[in-house]
C-alpha cells in the first residue's frame, strides 16, 4: 500500500513551527508495512491545498492530512477536500451538539465561529474528536483521504484509534522494522566507503535496505527490512547488523538508542570508575548528554562550567601561568582543566573541552577550533585538537560534545 502525508499550515512554511506530525505518522505507517512515498507541506490556501491533494490521490492509496481543521478563516482543509471530491459541506448535528457540550463542560460560552468545525464534506466518515476538531475520512477516486487535527496530541489519538487499524486491515499482514548501528569519530563519507560493498549487495536484493544519517559529529547506519511479522523482519536484519558491527569495529558506539554517551556509561561501569567534566565551549552540553543516560548518578560526579577564562582558575584551579602561556583554547589548558575537574569533584577520570564557538576568532584561532583533555587514573593527560565544521555556534557546540565523548570512549576502551 502506498501512502502520502500532507501537513497543512503556513506556520510550517514560515518556520514558526516544526512539523513533528508527519514524522510520527510516517513512522507508524512504516510499522504496519505501509510505504510512505512522499511528504508535502502546504500553506493555508484552499487552491494550493486542493492541488496538493489532487496529486496525492492520483498517486497513493491513502493520504493522511494534518492541520487546517480549526475554527478560523485560515482553516481550509475541509473546504479543499470537499472541492476535491466535488461535494458540498454539510452541518453534522451530532458534532454541533458535541461542540456545545465541550464548551459547556469547560464552563465557557462557545463562539459561533466554532460551529464551522461541525461542517464536513458530504459522505465523509467522522473520526470522533479529542478536542474541538473532528477528523474525517473520505474516499476520492481510489484513495482514502484521512484528515486529522494539527494538534499533536489529538492527531496521535486518531492515528492510533482510527487510521492504523483501518490501514492495517487493508494492507494485510506486513511490517517495516529498522535497526540503527551508531558510530562516532568517523565521517559519514568514510562510513559509506567502508559499507559500500554491503550496500551494493543489499541494493541488488532490495530487502533489507541501508541508509546513512549524520548528526552532531556522529553517523548512524539505519538498516530497514519489510516482512510479514516483526520477528521475520528482525531475522532479516540480524546478519546485516552483525556484518556492520564487524565492518565498523571500534567506531561503533552502540545499536538502536545507544549513542556515544551510552557507550561511555557502559565503559565506566565496567571499569568501576567515576567521571567529572570541565566545560568551556559547550557550556553544560557535555554534562547534559551524560545525564541523559539512565543511572548516570552511579558514575557521573558532576561538572564545572568554566566559560570565562578566569573561571578556569577560580573553579578548576588551572594555573594562571598555563593560561598566560597557552591561552584558554589549547591542549595544555584542556589537560589542566580535566585534572582540575577530576580533583575538585573527586572523580577517577576527568574530561575537559575548550574551543572557539564563534562567530569571531579567539586569540587568532578560527571558529571550530576545539581541544579535548582527559585526566586518567594513572596520572596521564592525553589531549586531542580538532578543527570542527564552523556551521554556527550551536552546531560547533554539539560537535564539540560528540568529539569529547568519543575521545573519552576511545581512551577508556584502551584501559580494558
Amino acid at each position: 500500500m502506498r501512502a502520502e502525508v500532507v501537513a497543512v499550515g503556513s506556520e510550517l512554511l514560515l518556520g514558526d513551527a516544526v512539523d513533528t506530525n508527519s514524522a510520527h505518522i510516517a513512522a507508524r505507517l512504516a510499522e504496519i508495512g505501509v510505504d510512505v512515498h512522499r511528504h508535502t507541506t502546504v500553506g493555508d490556501n484552499v487552491e494550493r491545498i486542493e492541488a496538493v491533494l489532487r496529486g496525492a490521490v492520483d498517486r497513493a492509496d491513502a493520504v493522511v492530512v494534518t492541520g487546517g481543521l480549526g475554527p478560523t478563516s485560515d482553516d481550509l482543509t475541509r473546504v479543499a477536500v470537499a472541492r476535491l471530491a466535488g461535494v458540498a459541506l454539510e452541518r453534522r448535528d451530532d458534532l454541533a451538539e458535541y461542540l456545545y457540550g465541550y464548551f459547556g463542560r469547560a464552563g465557557r460560552a462557545m463562539p459561533e465561529s466554532n460551529l464551522v468545525q461541525a461542517d464536513l464534506p458530504t459522505g465523509a466518515t467522522v473520526l470522533r474528536p479529542v478536542g474541538t476538531a473532528a477528523g474525517f475520512a473520505l474516499t476520492v477516486n481510489a484513495a482514502t483521504v484521512w484528515c486529522l487535527p494539527g494538534v499533536p496530541g489529538e492527531m496521535t489519538v486518531m492515528v492510533e484509534r482510527d487510521v492504523v487499524p483501518a490501514l492495517r486491515a487493508k494492507s494485510g499482514a506486513a511490517t517495516t522494522v529498522s535497526r540503527i548501528v551508531r558510530t562516532s569519530g568517523m565521517a559519514e563519507s568514510a562510513v559509506g566507503e567502508v559499507c559500500a560493498p554491503l550496500v551494493a549487495r543489499l541494493d541488488a536484493a532490495g530487502n533489507p535496505t541501508v541508509a546513512f544519517l549524520a548528526s552532531r559529529g556522529e553517523t548512524r547506519v539505519r538498516v530497514t527490512a519489510k516482512a510479514a511479522t516483526r520477528d521475520a523482519a528482525l531475522t532479516l536484519l540480524a546478519p546485516v547488523v552483525a556484518e556492520l558491527l564487524d565492518l565498523l569495529g571500534p567506531n561503533v558506539t552502540g545499536v538502536d538508542d545507544e549513542g556515544v554517551e551510552a557507550a561511555v556509561a557502559r565503559q565506566l561501569k565496567h571499569l568501576g570508575l567515576t567521571l567529572a567534566v570541565g566545560e568551556s565551549i559547550t557550556g553544560g552540553g557535555l554534562g547534559a548528554r551524560l545525564v541523559s543516560v539512565p543511572g548516570a548518578s552511579d558514575w557521573f560526579r558532576g561538572g564545572l562550567i568554566t566559560y570565562a577564562t578566569e573561571s578556569k582558575t577560580l573553579l578548576a584551579g588551572v594555573a594562571p601561568a598555563v593560561l598566560a602561556e597557552h591561552g584558554p583554547v589549547a591542549e595544555p589548558t584542556a589537560a589542566a582543566l580535566a585534572v582540575g575537574a577530576r580533583e575538585r569533584l573527586r572523580a577517577d577520570v576527568g574530561l575537559a573541552v575548550v574551543g572557539v564557538a564563534g562567530p569571531l576568532l579567539q586569540n587568532g584561532l578560527p571558529v571550530g577550533t576545539t581541544c579535548v583533555g582527559v585526566a586518567l587514573p594513572d596520572g596521564t593527560t592525553p589531549t586531542v585538537a580538532r578543527r570542527l565544521p564552523a556551521l554556527g555556534r550551536v552546531e560547533v557546540q554539539d560537535f564539540a560534545v560528540s568529539l569529547a565523548l568519543d575521545v573519552l570512549r576511545r581512551r577508556l576502551a584502551a584501559l580494558g
